[in-house]
């Protein structure tokens, strides 16, 4: 008979290796033009037609690695160089490697004695980024992204002005937050959850070219003060969702130090310019915030999520995640100096830090420089390609690897943004190219972003002759009288 440790090391192994093998296929295929990059299922019908039953009696082995079949299968294929639609794509495989073993060990980062190794490399790429910044006393955690490094800078400004808010909370003044007009979202969720309001978080109008204007800003900040409000930060952003644009940090920083603000700068998708010393001055400046927020899932490629939030003034954050000694079991004064979860709003935290800092040990900031510049370039020949063809118009100046666009006809009576709509969705329909669609102003644009290794000038010509084909057609079916 048999021995059982061996019967289930031999069944273990046959598992791993099935995994292993769908892994394989999934990122060769990506390489596969005839495997579509989605495949366009309306939300009612993949309900009806997918088996989501979670069944009283277990299924078996085989049966789970069906269910993976099925669900790799109907997958988006964010690997694939089509994917150009949000600001992340592709794979970087030493990075999935960190990926599976973070899996695989499943240590928390609350304490050094649960994830020792893991706490000094997280602390190494905290350090590292903090650098990179300018913060030579910097520190910071990783956290679960751009929107929780977001909440982090204004619970950080809010803890600059009233010390003791993280314990009393608010005194009972209304406070005014500053940014861009072309700003994350997640800025009005933190100031939700901060408890300043979506009401006093003041959009600055921007340049012809998205980005904050300081005179602006300056006029915003003075007609805070006129309502009664107490301004207390800005948040500048290095690299909007749309246009990629940067706002000037060190203009913006001169104000915030004359009039006694924190500087939060939310770099989600910008921040990695800083690795190249062709584009690191887009965020010349930086190093005058206060604290930043980078997504290395983002044009890093780490699959997410893996993100950092850095701050100048280490007790700042130490004081927003003070919680006392109620957690005795967890934290104890002999280790305090080393444990991370008095540095973060999480208990429980996956180690993000591992894939971040094997693919970084990989390819080292040359590496990342060549990422950005290569990045960039595409985005240029994208760029150019629109400019020479009369069929295409660009909407915006470009200054980082977003390239927004739209199709044009030379007739006025024609409705631009349903046309470009339409476009959207047949791509979107046909399934091999998937791009965002977006709005500068009134106009519908199409938005691809160029942060993905598989995209290449065959990808970006294949996919603008699809962009002219379906304007064309759309055109060519409307009736002349109409």
């Amino acid at each position: 008979m048999a021995d059982a440790g061996l019967v289930r090391h031999m069944q273990l192994e046959g598992f791993i290796d099935e995994i292993a093998k769908r892994a394989v296929n999934y990122i060769e295929s990506s390489e596969d033009k005839s495997v579509s990059t989605i495949d366009y299922v309306s939300y009612n019908s993949r309900q009806k037609t997918t088996d989501l039953k979670l069944p009283l009696e277990g299924r078996g082995v085989d049966r789970v690695l069906d269910d993976i079949d099925e669900f790799l299968k109907q997958c988006v294929r964010t690997n694939s160089g089509s994917f150009m639609n949000p600001l992340w794509g592709g794979l970087n495989v030493t990075a999935f490697a960190g990926e599976v073993i973070s899996a695989l060990t499943n240590q928390s980062m609350y304490t050094y004695e649960l994830a020792p190794l893991a706490t000094l490399i997280e602390q190494t790429i905290i350090k590292r980024i903090s650098e990179i910044m300018g913060f030579s006393d910097g520190y910071g955690t990783m956290t679960t992204g751009g929107s929780n490094g977001n909440m982090l800078g204004m619970l950080c400004a809010r803890q600059s002005i009233l010390p003791l808010s993280s314990k009393i909370g608010f005194d009972g003044s209304k406070y005014a937050a500053f940014v861009s007009s072309e700003s994350h979202y997640s800025v009005l969720m933190s100031a939700n959850v901060v408890g300043i309001g979506h009401q006093n978080v003041f959009k600055v109008a921007c340049d012809d070219k998205g980005r904050m204007n300081p005179e602006s800003l300056v006029e915003e900040i003075n007609r805070s003060k006129s309502e009664g409000l107490i301004p207390f930060c800005i948040i500048a952003t290095s690299g909007t969702t749309v246009r990629g644009s940067f706002d000037p940090i060190r203009e913006l920083a001169e104000i915030a130090h004359r009039e006694s603000l924190w500087l939060h700068v939310d770099a989600a998708w910008g921040g990695s310019c800083m690795f190249s010393s062709k584009y690191s001055h887009l965020m010349d400046g930086v190093d005058l915030a206060d604290s930043v927020c980078w997504d290395a899932h983002k044009m890093m490629g780490m699959p997410l999520i893996c993100s950092a939030f850095v701050v100048k003034n280490k007790n700042i954050l130490r004081n927003i995640c003070t919680h006392g000694d109620v957690a005795h079991y967890l934290f104890h004064e002999d280790s305090k100096e080393v444990d991370l979860g008095r540095y973060s709003l999480q208990c429980g935290r996956r180690n993000d830090a591992l894939k971040l800092w094997l693919a970084w040990r990989e390819i080292g900031d040359s590496g990342w420089a060549k990422m950005v510049e290569d990045y960039c370039h595409l985005a240029q020949y994208l760029e150019e390609k629109i400019i020479q063809n009369d069929h295409l118009e660009m909407m915006s100046h470009r200054q980082w690897s977003n390239v927004c666009f739209r199709y044009i006809v030379e007739n006025e009576e024609l409705d631009l943004n349903k046309l470009n709509t339409e476009i959207r969705d047949r791509l979107f329909r046909e399934g091999e190219y998937l791009v965002s669609r977006s709005n500068i102003g009134e106009n519908v644009i199409l938005r691809p972003v160029i942060s993905n290794p598989m995209t290449t000038t065959e990808v970006i010509d294949g996919f603008l002759q699809r962009v002219i084909h379906h304007g064309n057609e759309i055109i060519s079916s409307i009736p002349e009288n109409q």
